[in-house]
């Protein structure tokens, strides 16, 4: 396949899994996602948008992996931080989840939800 054939692949694996996603069909949108992310590992765009499907179909593990992949690319990346840490939070590892939470909030301070997160887990992991 030419480099050019892939780059269409992933685009249109991109679109079909964002369309699956917007639509709430969630678990059906990981297998493109999880595909063009096989393809194209560096791509921020298609890992945040795996991570969301995964997150919606409750899979907070392999959610968090992918929302630190995008992370380790764009530190200042608040919403990924965000779901980072909500993941990390459904998964009742709070001390975790603290850090990408407080980042977010600080990063957003207008975020009110943000904040009200950060607060649950400081409180849960004391």
């Amino acid at each position: 396949m030419s480099r050019a054939d892939m780059a269409d692949n992933v685009y249109d694996l991109f679109q079909r899994g964002t369309e699956l996603l917007e639509g709430g069909d969630y678990h059906a949108a990981t297998v493109p996602l999880a595909r063009a992310r096989d393809l194209e590992p560096g791509k921020a765009s298609i890992r945040e948008a795996l991570g969301r499907a995964l997150f919606r179909s409750q899979r907070y593990t392999e959610a968090v992996a992918e929302f630190q992949a995008v992370v380790e690319q764009a530190p200042t990346n608040d919403y990924a931080l965000f779901c980072q840490g909500r993941c990390l939070q459904l998964l009742g590892r709070h001390q975790e989840a603290r850090h990408p939470l407080a980042l977010a909030a600080q990063l957003r301070p207008e975020r009110g939800d943000y904040a009200r997160y950060r607060d649950e887990a400081r409180r849960k992991a004391a």
